[in-house]
């Protein structure tokens, strides 16, 4: 298997727990916490070694919470590299309304990260040997570093040799696709920011959109993310639609990641790439059937692999 690194540039504490019912201006007696790690890259480095593989995270850490953070990827047997910084590492929170079933999430802004850190970051991720054969850069950027650092990291990839898969949103996203990566995967809304035709409501307007950014230079792959729908392939030589079967949905929390994951663990252990895509989708699918802030599991996702349709 080829060598796999993540990079969470705003890594989070998730602490969740659960009430009976959500009352404004009341007291309100939560279950017992349950706190994981969390963000994009380290999201995807979990779902990576839930599925059978490794990889090595790559983060800023800081206070208590940072110190918290480095001992749950511990717990987890997760191979990670941190940096610490000066700021305090964020948490979230989401409360589950047991009368309901709905989820309450709440994300809290991330430490200003000082030049001198995250240039380190930078550096130890460069240096990190052996080289990786996939970079996956995923998630916000927080105060203090530029809108421009994916992009930096994408140039760099390309002198080591690495494919840079990108998923995030906003300025940072359209700047590393404009430096050029191998894949980026998008929503719909992330993937009609990148362009300037507005709504793509019909798909060969998606395709038509994402074949653009391929003929450009800008991403080898693009893999549109559909939801329950599944995903839409687009590559050089052609495209394909992914239809993922129907799952009892208990937390979309985690199913971005988990997508990401199956896709580069494939991509790493030498499968093609509709393949990988195929059993990103599973993987996916996977996360929504678990509760709460759960990832994938990889049994599920082994079996969704093979009820996942391949449209060309």
């Amino acid at each position: 298997m080829q060598g796999i690194v993540t990079l969470t540039m705003n890594p989070a504490v998730d602490k969740s727990s659960s009430v009976q019912n959500v009352i404004p201006e009341r007291k309100l007696r939560c279950g017992a916490p349950r706190y994981e790690p969390g963000g994009g890259g380290i999201n995807v480095s979990r779902a990576i070694h839930r599925l059978g593989g490794e990889s090595t995270a790559f983060y800023p850490a800081g206070g208590h919470l940072g110190e918290m953070l480095r001992s749950l990827l511990d717990r987890e047997g997760i191979d990670h590299c941190p940096v610490t910084i000066g700021g305090l590492t964020r948490q979230n929170l989401t409360i589950y309304e047991e009368c309901t079933g709905q989820q309450f999430r709440f994300g809290m802004p991330g430490p200003e990260v000082a030049e001198k850190e995250w240039d380190q970051l930078l550096e130890n991720l460069l240096n990190h040997h052996p080289t990786p054969a996939y970079i996956v850069a995923s998630g916000s950027l927080p105060s203090g570093i530029p809108k421009d650092f994916y992009a930096r990291i994408a140039k760099s990839a390309k002198s080591l040799g690495a494919k840079m898969i990108v998923d995030t949103s906003g300025e940072a996203f359209s700047l590393a696709v404009r430096e050029g990566v191998f894949l980026i995967k998008p929503n719909l809304r992330e993937l009609e920011d990148l362009g300037d035709a507005g709504a793509l409501k019909e798909e060969s307007d998606q395709e038509a959109l994402a074949r653009q950014i391929i003929e450009k230079g800008r991403s080898e792959a693009v893999v549109i993310s559909l939801g329950g729908a599944g995903a839409l392939l687009v590559e050089k030589n052609g495209h394909q639609r992914l239809r993922a079967p129907t799952v009892p949905i208990r937390s979309k929390v985690g199913a971005g990641d988990s997508m990401v994951a199956g896709i580069t663990l494939r991509l790493a252990q030498g499968h093609s790439l509709v393949e990988a895509v195929r059993f990103g989708v599973a993987a996916g699918a996977a996360a929504v059937m678990t509760p709460g802030t759960e990832l994938c599991r990889k049994e599920d996702a082994e079996s969704l692999y093979h009820k996942i349709a391949v449209e060309g």
